[in-house]
């Protein structure tokens, strides 16, 4: 990496502190990416809050009492590579800071794999009322809107959580949460193509490449229905944003059903496609955008990832607290320290997802100036017109669609 002229660090201690260290971090881990500027990302987003709709079925589970004042902890599930690490220290920095803060111990847990596969582990508890042992979940917006419709998150108290004035307009309303009472943004990304560009040198432009003879075996996809189904059907020509249905939708599930059957495709998984990218058993595939960059910081940059010319797609993971939670302060202290924007930044940094947080463009110039330009982080507009969100699903189709995908793969 090329040395960054001197820049004037923020006063505050704990944040000059933060920022070195993340400055450390970003020396000692990650290479430039350029790419084009960041610009439009609200206009666009405002079409990323879409999630599943329909019937509530909300449970009736008791008052929690908050033990927040005498329970000086907190329980996070998330996802993996989604938080800043400093490999040297093995903690995760802004965490540290946290807790230096406030006193409050953050029990991180690489928990989820998938959002089936979690509500899955949790949702007899859900159901039932009762405490999973997380105070923050982290789901993406359809099954954000799920577990918010069945009742089974808490209404945040947002006078807590003052930097909420920091989300980018756009995502201060969606469909599945009006005005924001029981969830946050965490970070939003694209589902796209990836290859490995030493093993396949001429590269991928469409999902259709990947059935190409010489990739047999070596593909995986993702185990989310709205990313594998989408590519799939943007690719077959369809606007996943509109008024699609049961026929394009089973035309989709039938190149993925002959793809699976013919041996093309070897895995269907959740994050833990990347073992497969990284032991090379998978050259190529349908995945996360964030996780390829990730991924090549730390393996040498030996994948390429693509936005197919027919478009990838858009989606966002958001920070809940489940019903039975008994430290919702608590975790809305964290969320609230997670959108300081220097904060953010220094997680958009480790993690090149799309930051949520207004101003964090501007901090990233202290950590890192050239990641101000990626477009991971900060789309430009032709990336950002390239990529789509899935549409609202009624439950009766949320539960047609997902049950025709679990057949399709298999599960």
């Amino acid at each position: 990496m090329s040395k960054q002229k001197q820049r004037e660090l923020p006063r505050d201690p704990a944040v000059r502190a933060l920022v070195q260290q993340a400055q450390r971090i970003q020396l000692s881990r990650r290479k430039l990416l350029a790419g084009a500027g960041g610009l439009g990302l609200a206009a666009f987003l405002a079409a990323c809050g879409t999630g599943g709709t329909g019937s509530s079925t909300a449970s009736s589970a008791p008052a929690v009492s908050d033990l927040s004042q005498s329970d000086k902890n907190i329980f996070w599930a998330n996802w993996t590579l989604y938080l800043d690490y400093d490999d040297e220290a093995k903690n995760y920095p802004t965490l540290e800071d946290f807790t230096k803060r406030t006193g409050i111990k953050v029990n991180y847990a690489e928990d989820i794999d998938g959002n089936d596969s979690y509500y899955g582990k949790v949702q007899a508890q859900l159901v039932a009322g009762q405490d999973i042992g997380q105070d923050i979940m982290t789901l993406t917006d359809w099954m954000a809107g799920r577990v918010i419709r069945q009742g089974f998150t808490q209404e945040l108290n947002q006078a807590n959580i003052p930097n909420i004035k920091n989300l980018l307009p756009s995502l201060q309303e969606v469909d599945f949460d009006p005005g924001r009472k029981n969830s946050l943004t965490w970070q939003s990304g694209y589902a796209g193509i990836a290859y490995n560009k030493a093993k396949y040198p001429k590269g991928l432009r469409t999902v259709s490449d990947l059935w190409n003879s010489d990739l047999k075996g070596r593909i995986t996809v993702l185990d989310e229905m709205r990313d594998t189904m989408g590519l799939l059907m943007l690719d077959n020509g369809v606007d996943i944003a509109g008024g699609w249905g049961d026929t394009e939708f089973a035309a989709a599930t039938d190149v993925l059903s002959q793809q699976i059957a013919n041996g093309q495709i070897r895995q269907v998984k959740g994050n833990s496609y990347k073992e497969d990218f990284i032991s090379g058993d998978a050259i190529a595939g349908i995945v996360w955008s964030g996780d390829i960059t990730q991924m090549n910081f730390e393996n040498d940059d030996q994948w390429e990832f693509v936005l197919p010319e027919a478009g990838g797609t858009l989606w966002s993971d958001n920070l809940m607290v489940p019903v039975a939670s008994p430290r919702k302060a608590n975790a809305e202290k964290l969320m609230d320290y997670y959108y300081e924007p220097e904060i953010a930044a220094q997680v958009a940094a480790y993690v090149n997802f799309i930051s949520p947080v207004q101003g964090a463009k501007e901090a990233m110039e202290k950590i890192d100036p050239s990641l101000m330009d990626n477009p991971l982080i900060f789309p430009s507009e032709s990336d950002l017109a390239k990529a789509h969100v899935f549409r609202s699903l009624s439950a009766e189709e949320e539960t047609n669609f997902n049950g025709q995908f679990q057949t399709s793969i298999g599960a």
